[in-house]
């Protein structure tokens, strides 16, 4: 059974985004990693990329599928989880410690469009 963890924002494409100040850590959620199956890489940006909300910034295969990353928000991307390049599994392991990127926010206004933990959870149950 998934988790939803509280305080994360939450996109329809299944992603999170942890805030902390100016800076918002994404990652892919603990529903998403049990729809994939078992992670065997992850495709990052590189620092300094921008990303903008809705449009693509990666992705992420499994045995069973590639998926697409989305970002949730725009800003520039100040660091990516390296421990993932080597040890994609993390994602499965637990999602929400292992982050894919990390960004400066350039709109925080853009959080308001995404799902609080009740409202995913509504979403991922329908």
């Amino acid at each position: 059974m998934a988790k939803f963890e509280e305080g994360l924002r939450y996109s329809e494409s299944h992603e999170y985004i942890r805030v902390e100040g100016e800076f918002g850590y994404i990652g892919i959620s603990d529903y998403a990693q049990h729809a994939l199956g078992n992670v065997v890489y992850v495709d990052m940006p590189e620092v300094d990329d921008e990303v903008t909300a809705g449009e693509e910034f990666g992705a992420v295969e499994s045995v069973k599928a590639a998926s697409d990353l989305i970002s949730p928000v725009s800003g520039t991307v100040v660091e990516v989880n390296e421990a993932l390049e080597d040890k994609p599994e993390l994602l499965n392991e637990d999602a929400f410690a292992n982050w894919i990127i990390k960004v400066q926010l350039s709109d925080p206004s853009e959080l308001d469009n995404l799902m609080d933990k009740a409202a995913y959870e509504a979403f991922c149950a329908e």
